[in-house]
């Protein structure tokens, strides 16, 4: 009898703690057979507190730069803010409203199947978000359960409609007009990337996210650490040859623990905890053609670095208070420094 009453009050308890605005609450049964699992904190009917604002929060990946989520949260109007993740649970929902705060609430949902892209609480949950933020994890999952779908739709509206859209690593990743979408079940290191650009390996995306100052922009994260020079400049290279347009490309790496907010006239600003960069690379000036099991050879890449006191726009790439100028070379699939 003890036992019995004793599990009744936790029951209670529990239903209790769900209902309240600073628990996490996640959905049953049903969420879970529609293909995602749902979580939240604070108080989802409150009232936004000031308008929103457009913005892109990009980072690279580790961790957050808090001065950064500032201005994403601001310019969410300190609403209500909504992470999109295919793998963990509630790790930024927890950061967002207990660690920086400033929020009414956070609400999470975890895609588990592509038909949750389509489902109609979902998208009832994004069109009313004040701020989007996709997590980190592995792209190729967001591609593979978003690309083409409502929820991809609606994260454009989201955008054109003058909200911030934030993401880092993965969510990082697929910001760019052209994306790294990992579709191989790896992620490709520069050696491996400039031996055979034109490799299975080399799994370029396009035709997903639209967003603006971005549509000739191909992003990479986690950059220094993991010395991604070489990579991106192999994406470069076959988007190049692949996609030919008009204006030329640029790749954005970021480096952990540092963002790039981009505010709605292009203009954006550098934030890092640890001294990080963004690294703007330009299209080589001298390209060889790109053939199949060959390795890349290219020269006179030009790689601007911003640090927190530099500024890029976007607009037209024009970099105020570089951090650092270099020049790169690529010969038979070996990248050296080259001088200026």
């Amino acid at each position: 009898m003890i036992r019995n009453r004793l599990v009744t009050l936790l029951a209670v308890m529990s239903l209790m703690l769900a209902a309240s605005g600073g628990a996490l609450a996640q959905t049953g049964d049903g969420s879970q057979r529609n293909g995602y699992r749902y979580f939240e904190i604070g108080d989802v009917a409150a009232k936004r507190p000031q308008p929103t604002s457009a913005g892109l929060l990009m980072v690279g990946g580790g961790d957050w730069p808090y001065d950064a989520f500032r201005w994403f949260i601001a310019k969410a109007g300190h609403g209500r803010i909504v992470v999109l993740r295919a793998s963990g649970t509630v790790e930024s929902q927890d950061e967002f409203f207990k660690e920086i705060g400033g929020v009414t609430a956070v609400q999470t949902i975890v895609f588990e199947d592509r038909r949750a892209a389509s489902d109609p609480q979902v998208l009832a949950i994004v069109r009313q978000a004040d701020g989007i933020f996709l997590a980190g994890g592995d792209q190729s999952n967001y591609v593979r359960m978003w690309k083409g779908t409502a929820l991809n739709e609606l994260l454009d509206a989201h955008v054109r409609a003058g909200k911030p859209l934030g993401g880092t690593s993965a969510g990082l990743a697929i910001q760019g007009a052209y994306s790294y979408g990992a579709m191989d079940g790896g992620s490709i290191d520069s050696p491996t990337a400039l031996a055979d650009p034109l490799g299975k390996g080399v799994t370029l995306v396009d035709n997903f996210l639209h967003l603006p100052h971005l549509q000739h922009v191909i992003t990479d994260s986690h950059f220094n650490a993991r010395e991604r020079q070489g990579r991106l400049i192999a994406f470069m290279a076959r988007v190049s040859q692949e996609h030919a347009a008009a204006k030329p490309l640029y790749g954005l790496g970021i480096d952990e623990y540092t963002a790039l907010c981009v505010d709605a006239d292009g203009k954006g600003q550098v934030y890092s905890g640890n001294g990080g960069h963004v690294w703007l690379f330009r299209t080589p000036r001298e390209l060889t053609p790109l053939l199949a099991k060959k390795p890349l050879s290219a020269r006179d890449i030009d790689v601007t670095g911003l640090d927190s006191g530099s500024t890029l726009h976007l607009q037209d790439m024009r970099v105020e208070r570089a951090g650092f100028e270099r020049r790169y070379q690529v010969k038979a699939g070996v990248l050296s420094e080259s001088p200026r």
